[in-house]
């Protein structure tokens, strides 16, 4: 049996980032909002306080604040060829769970995408002729110059810190001379490096280089936001990447937006409640709601005028998938669109050992670091390399836990006595310098339900089928060099390098930027959603997050997924609630 509830104007599928943008606009505009959480509540003061300990065995180890796989999971393999097995364990990425989603556990590092990256088919095309047949990059159907009021707003409810490399199109000294003019200033000043970042800093400018602070959602002061929200001073505890902050020195929804939300008469959230499907109307031409299932099992059907996927990228397809919303993306065609475009990104890097310099890596944050863009995006000619796109490198100082740190020099062996005494000598004497790579979407890695697995449910779980592609591969071979001759500018005693070579492999942590599934375009027969993250099948379905990308860009993608939120809910307050019906003519 089925409970039907009272109709709501909104109803938002997860609460992270991008549901909490999404129920502080629409409530400010007078609409009746409804989210659903699949997790727990989760909420700065009782869960994160500066009196429980960091567990890293809990919150490291066993994954406390992540998706739990004994609820749902996804299957993996690298190509058509094999079989997808269910992953049991997280590895390679983290999606988040409960209030705030991976909003909570994020390091902070918060990027504006470059203006080509907006337009990657196109501006490729035009610069270095027609693109590979099995590369399905597309355009973003928005251009970096309508998203730069969203970038700023969320920039300033998060109190970035920072330093402008382009100010209203003048370069300015410190900054990202490559990023897209903008409109202000951070509102905070970057954070205090620390000695890696000096020496980074010094390297990269002796090879002819313009380093840059990262953009950080770690507090450098105290900070009061548009909605009023206080923030206080990193204390630089190391704690970020995988944990909450309870401090309130780590912008995340818990501080910088819900605690203004949940005062509101006209909001409501349903933690532990799980949508199960969105349901459409009889002519299936728009959305009457979704049916989700709590903690008891009691199913309940939630009618709304919108519904919004707010969910992690990789859940919003599938329940596009599951709803039979959308035509599923066929590879052996290149048909259809839900699932399409699959990206991920390539990491690299070089760790540098020092013999009498201390490194004193648990002084660090989340976004504590200092990064160079001349290998990013566009931002250098890639005439006869073979590839497009690229990857900021950079040097971040965001933990030395003991549990999940412990750097030793190539040759020692894994476990026993001589493992222990170099991870004693070298545990305070050690950096990173990363490459964070580019993923341009190709026809062979896509995501589609498993035709062997279900959920508790009884639903299919959702496939991915992912591999490195050569684009990935000669990428990171140029780049990968680049960030080695840094590092060894930096006058350790050896530096240990790591390259991104064989397949993709799902086990060891890399990085949580899933991306595509749902993407975006100006072309029904080529994207899930139009230039206003508005489903081509039902007008009055909007999609939220990464899923959107029709590729992945060298940086992180929050800033980014942000932005495309803000954009699209002041296009659902301005053009759609006055006129319902699709914002874009196919």
């Amino acid at each position: 049996m089925t409970n039907h509830l009272p109709k709501v104007d909104v109803v938002l599928v997860g609460f992270g980032w991008t549901g909490a943008i999404y129920a502080e606009k629409l409530t400010a505009a007078g609409m009746e909002v409804l989210a659903l959480e699949r997790g727990p509540w989760r909420d700065t003061p009782k869960d994160f306080a500066t009196t429980f300990a960091q567990d890293e065995l809990r919150y490291y180890w066993r994954h406390g604040m992540f998706q739990e796989t004994s609820q749902s999971t996804v299957t993996f393999r690298n190509n058509g060829a094999q079989t997808a097995l269910p992953m049991r364990h997280w590895g390679s990425f983290l999606p988040g769970n409960g209030v705030g989603g991976s909003g909570v556990h994020w390091n902070g590092q918060t990027y504006r995408f470059l203006p080509s990256d907006f337009v990657a088919k196109s501006h490729n095309a035009e610069r270095y002729g027609p693109l590979p047949e099995n590369m399905t990059i597309q355009d973003y159907g928005v251009t970096y110059e309508e998203l730069e009021p969203h970038f700023d707003y969320f920039e300033k409810i998060c109190g970035i810190c920072g330093t402008a490399g382009n100010l209203r199109g003048d370069i300015q000294k410190g900054g990202n001379p490559f990023e897209g003019p903008r409109s202000d200033e951070y509102p905070n000043p970057p954070m205090e490096m620390t000695f890696s970042q000096d020496r980074f800093e010094a390297a990269a400018r002796e090879m002819g280089l313009n380093p840059f602070p990262v953009p950080s959602a770690n507090m450098s002061r105290a900070y009061v936001n548009p909605l009023g929200l206080q923030l206080a001073p990193c204390t630089y505890c190391g704690f970020c990447e995988k944990y909450g902050c309870g401090n309130y020195a780590k912008s995340s929804p818990q501080t910088t937006i819900i605690p203004v939300l949940m005062q509101r008469p006209n909001f409501t959230l349903r933690t532990d409640s799980e949508v199960l499907s969105v349901e459409k109307s009889a002519d299936g031409t728009r959305a009457t709601g979704v049916t989700y299932v709590d903690t008891s099992g009691e199913r309940f059907f939630q009618p709304a005028e919108v519904v919004v996927l707010c969910a992690y990228p990789l859940e919003n397809t599938r329940l596009m998938l599951l709803s039979e919303i959308g035509t599923p993306y066929d590879p052996q065609t290149g048909e259809g669109v839900v699932g399409k475009n699959y990206c991920y990104q390539v990491m690299s890097g070089a760790t540098v050992f020092f013999d009498e310099e201390y490194t004193n890596g648990f002084v660090g944050a989340g976004a504590l670091g200092m990064a160079v863009d001349e290998y990013n995006g566009d931002n250098f000619d890639h005439s006869g390399l073979g590839f497009i796109g690229g990857g900021y490198i950079a040097c971040y100082t965001t933990n030395a836990r003991p549990i999940e740190s412990h750097p030793v020099p190539d040759g020692v062996p894994g476990w026993g006595s001589e493992w222990k005494q170099s991870v004693r000598a070298n545990f305070l004497k050690t950096t990173t310098v990363g490459v964070h790579g580019a993923s341009m979407a190709h026809r062979s890695n896509y995501l589609d339900l498993d035709p062997t697995y279900t959920d508790r449910h009884g639903r299919p779980l959702l496939r991915m089928t992912y591999d490195f592609t050569l684009n990935d591969r000669r990428l990171t071979a140029h780049i990968t060099p680049v960030a080695e001759e840094i590092a060894r500018g930096m006058g350790g005693r050896e530096v240990n390098v790591a390259e991104r070579k064989g397949s993709y492999d799902s086990m060891p942590y890399q990085t949580t930027h899933n991306t595509g599934g749902t993407i975006m375009g100006n072309d029904p027969q080529t994207s899930v959603c139009n230039r206003y993250c508005q489903s081509w099948d039902l007008h009055n379905l909007f999609v939220a997050g990464a899923g959107l990308f029709p590729q992945n860009a060298g940086y992180n993608p929050t800033g980014t997924v942000a932005a495309l939120a803000y954009w699209t809910v002041a296009a659902i307050i301005d053009q759609y609630m006055a006129d319902p019906g699709s914002l874009v003519q196919a």
